[in-house]
């Protein structure tokens, strides 16, 4: 058994597991119920998963709003209604897909856009999440939320079938769904295309290949790490008084977060309005 701590760890998610399972497994084996992630990957998906262990679950909300790195597979000429392999299929059909078109259309996509969410996602709507519309065979009008693709890079193209199959890399927005962008492609190429494979290779400053296996010890990275590009200021015996006790404090530093901290404790605040609010503590 290990001792529970405070930090955070990367799991390296394999195929066939959710990420609630992946948090049951950590937290059975560090023996404690404090544990969460911070970005679910579809049972379907492989790769990081970074999980919040102990005072480090207070880094949950921050680390979700990080960018994030995928290599994802598209099919061309099949459509299910979930928009990858694990769903319903709706069309399926030869799809010839010339390289340069969707090299183009790639190109386009690197820009923020108002995203439909997929149906089949745990994202509520009048206090009902939409995978339970979609089960009960409801309609629901789906929300569209911004999302930005930062980058996205053709990897490979095959036609396998014939079908045509691409793998990219791409870089995205907190939210962002690639079932959702791989079926806007196809859309754009008179189309229809299901995510076929999907790996998390980044999120934030976090890489797959520092990732734990489920099963190994693992390594954790403690909180002080994980926030070392904040503005960082050590506290006096003045500032350290209005900071635990939960002061507002003028933001001198002009800095959108600024980092406190004394021997034993961290103290995140955030700016509004030119005025520092306690954010996050980690006592």
């Amino acid at each position: 058994m290990i001792e529970m701590t405070n930090g955070i760890i990367l799991i390296n998610k394999k195929s066939g597991c959710t990420s609630r399972d992946v948090v049951n497994i950590v937290s059975k084996k560090l023996n404690t119920k404090k544990v969460g992630h911070t970005g679910t990957l579809d049972p379907m998906a492989t790769g990081l998963l970074v999980i919040c262990v102990g005072t480090a679950t207070k880094l949950c909300e921050v680390l979700t709003s990080d960018t994030k790195e995928y290599i994802a597979t598209m099919t061309f000429g099949i459509k299910t209604d979930t928009l990858d392999t694990e769903g319903k299929i709706l069309k399926d059909y030869d799809a010839i897909i010339d390289k340069d078109s969707i090299i183009k259309v790639f190109n386009e996509f690197k820009k923020t856009y108002k995203q439909e969410v997929p149906i089949y996602s745990a994202v509520k709507v009048n206090g009902k999440k939409l995978y339970e519309y979609a089960r009960e065979g409801t309609s629901v009008s789906l929300p569209k939320k911004d999302v930005t693709i930062y980058d996205i890079n053709m990897l490979s193209y095959e036609i396998i079938n014939n079908k045509t199959v691409v793998k990219f890399k791409c870089l995205v927005s907190k939210g962002t769904y690639i079932r959702s962008l791989i079926n806007d492609i196809a859309s754009c190429l008179n189309n229809d295309a299901i995510m076929s494979g999907l790996n998390r290779t980044m999120q934030g400053n976090f890489k797959l290949e520092d990732a734990n296996e489920i099963d190994s010890d693992y390594k954790i990275i403690n909180i002080m790490d994980v926030l070392k590009d904040y503005y960082v200021v050590n506290l006096d015996k003045n500032l350290e008084k209005k900071v635990i006790n939960g002061c507002l404090i003028d933001n001198i530093y002009n800095k959108d977060k600024v980092l406190f901290k004394n021997d034993n404790n961290i103290f995140l605040y955030k700016d509004e309005a030119g005025v520092l609010k306690p954010f996050k503590m980690f006592l």
